[in-house]
């Protein structure tokens, strides 16, 4: 089963939750505050069977900008977004700022709906469209499909369907010891301290002046003083009952359920693979069972899917912060009910459950299993976020690691493209490192390339160029003539150098290879270039360098350096501008200062 979370996003009063409701069924504004103000003002959840096995979850946000925060909170994990753009009304603040969170919270996909289609001419419609498809430009919603539809008429709905189907099963999976975490259970203000939460501290410690982060919302907030059972502490531990007051923060942003816990080291999740335990009696579970989800302090709305053997895949309706081994309840949703328990096997799971794998094994075991799976290998922060310890597998490369058989595939796969320049292009020295590096392992952290090519005997690398230790540029007979000749001319040119096109035509060979043994002669240092289209020997540069040297101190005009090296004023600005930067001169208003 392929699935897909979809959230809404643009201006208030653009028909997002109306659109909601046309394709779902459901009216996801349920306060009578919503009802009564006809906005949506708290996020709203909805699903969408698309047919074929695939699900959608929809996340509603308001649009009015008071509620932009809540609009964060909802687009927070979101798989595909619903740019929602009024027809009658085009591209407003809203839809601007709402687009700009979604990047900002990094969402990769999204379908751009022009909603009231059937308020305005047709014309007006593909104005609109224009417009959006100008807006998104150059973002994640570059080339993505831009859909008319009218929630009153039906028109378009079907193909919307259509097309969130097809990004749904497109859709990529959701790719110390003991982190500190404390499950908020009560927030509330004390006179002349502010904020505090209080709840048991499950992992790690917590002390003042300590930065901690709220989770779900996101909030980095420092500490200002601990209590342990009522009593001032220099420090809790986990198992205490804990009292911390946090600066930074007003209790009303804070409720049962959220979590403190290290700034960046872990974040929450809407998708569990999990081994529950039914209580005697329970009837069978089926694909999309409602249920209630309690985990820590948290109880959020979810649905269970049998994956065999025990194992189950749960579908929360708002995120949580969970870890391997947490472990939680089940509740029915009507009669509220207990029916079960379980243990988190893998939290953000790809869309192939690989918990019957996972289960049995202790976390260093899965952690190989993880890099294995990996494309390129995981970063240590990933697999200290999805396993909840400070854990490394296969080979460690920096902050990386890696799989072993990854690293001798590709070192093979570096060769060969080595192999295979080098015979195409026998006159140069070797390939430039980011082509070698974008054609073999373009998605891989370049910590992994820099590894390949310090991993063996086999590849040298020098600045930017990569080559097979073996690689030695062959000339021809009529290459090693051409390479003399070209040399030749401007050391016989001295300071007065002929026109490099003149040279190269005159090399006895074709334009394609004088021009590269020209820039041999020149990463040779045989060569420099001092402009453009000037070129110079090297013993000419050399023999002016030690006749300014002798003249250190001296302050001069063009037409004394012209006397000085018998060169014209063609020649002369650009040695003089070379030297300059070579930092053997320095301007001085109209004149010059030998360093």
């Amino acid at each position: 089963m392929s699935s897909i979370i979809v959230g809404t996003a643009g201006h208030i009063d653009h028909g997002k939750t109306t659109l909601v409701h046309a394709l779902t069924g459901i009216d996801t504004d349920r306060l009578a505050e919503e009802k009564r103000r006809g906005i949506s003002i708290e996020l709203g959840f909805a699903h969408l069977d698309l047919g074929g096995g695939s699900q959608a979850g929809f996340v509603d946000v308001p649009g009015h900008e008071r509620f932009v925060k809540t609009m964060v909170a909802g687009a927070t994990g979101i798989d595909l977004v619903l740019l929602v753009i009024s027809a009658d009304e085009s591209i407003k603040p809203q839809t601007r700022e709402h687009f700009d969170i979604c990047r900002l919270l990094g969402v990769h996909q999204g379908i751009v709906v022009i909603t009231k289609s059937d308020a305005v001419e047709p014309d007006l419609v593909e104005l609109v469209k224009l417009e959006a498809e100008e807006f998104v430009a150059g973002s994640f919603l570059q080339g993505a499909p831009i859909l008319a539809v009218s929630a009153k008429t039906g028109a378009g709905l079907d193909e919307l369907k259509q097309t969130i189907r097809r990004l749904a099963d497109a859709a990529p999976a959701r790719a110390s010891r003991q982190i500190l975490r404390l499950p908020i259970d009560r927030a509330f203000a004390m006179k002349g301290f502010g904020a505090v939460v209080t709840g048991t501290l499950t992992a790690g410690t917590i002390q003042p002046e300590q930065e901690v982060e709220v989770q779900p919302i996101q909030r980095r907030l420092r500490v200002r003083g601990v209590q342990v059972h009522g009593r001032a502490a220099k420090s809790a531990h986990a198992g205490q009952r804990t009292a911390v007051n946090l600066a930074g923060i007003d209790h009303t942003d804070l409720a049962r359920g959220m979590v403190l816990t290290t700034p960046g080291a872990l974040r929450p999740v809407a998708v569990i693979d999990c081994r529950i335990t039914l209580l005697p009696g329970v009837k069978p579970v089926h694909t999309r069972t409602p249920v209630h989800f309690h985990a820590g302090t948290a109880e959020v709305p979810g649905a269970m899917r049998p994956l065999g053997d025990g194992l189950f895949r749960v579908r929360l309706r708002e995120p949580l912060l969970l870890l391997p081994g947490d472990r939680f309840i089940i509740r029915k949703f009507s009669p509220v009910v207990t029916i079960g328990g379980g243990e988190v096997v893998e939290i953000d799971p790809p869309r192939k459950s690989r918990a019957a794998r996972l289960a049995p094994l202790s976390i260093p075991d899965r952690a190989s299993v993880l890099v294995k799976d990996a494309a390129h290998g995981i970063a240590k922060t990933e697999l200290l976020w999805r396993l909840g310890e400070p854990v490394t597998a296969g080979t460690v490369v920096g902050d990386w690691c890696v799989d072993p058989t990854w690293l001798d595939t590709n070192q093979f796969e570096l060769e060969k493209t080595l192999a295979a320049y080098h015979n195409a292009n026998p006159l140069l020295p070797g390939m430039p490192r980011e082509e070698l590096r974008t054609k073999v392992i373009p998605n891989a952290p370049p910590a992994l390339f820099d590894a390949l090519l310090m991993r063996g005997p086999r590849i040298a690398a020098q600045g930017d160029t990569v080559r097979l230790a073996t690689h030695r540029v062959q000339l021809q007979q009529d290459e090693r003539e051409a390479r003399n000749k070209i040399e030749e001319a401007f050391r016989n040119g001295g300071l007065a150098v002929p026109a490099q096109r003149e040279v190269l035509a005159a090399s006895g060979v074709d334009a394609t290879r004088s021009a590269i043994l020209l820039n041999t002669l020149l990463k040779e240092r045989k060569l420099v270039r001092v402009s453009a289209d000037l070129v110079f020997h090297h013993a000419a540069i050399d023999h002016l360098k030690a006749m300014l040297a002798a003249r250190k101190g001296t302050k001069f005009g063009v037409s004394e350096f012209k006397e000085w090296t018998g060169c014209s004023r063609k020649f002369a600005i650009p040695l003089l501008e070379f030297l300059d930067r070579e930092r053997l001169t320095r301007r001085d208003g109209d004149h010059r200062v030998v360093v």
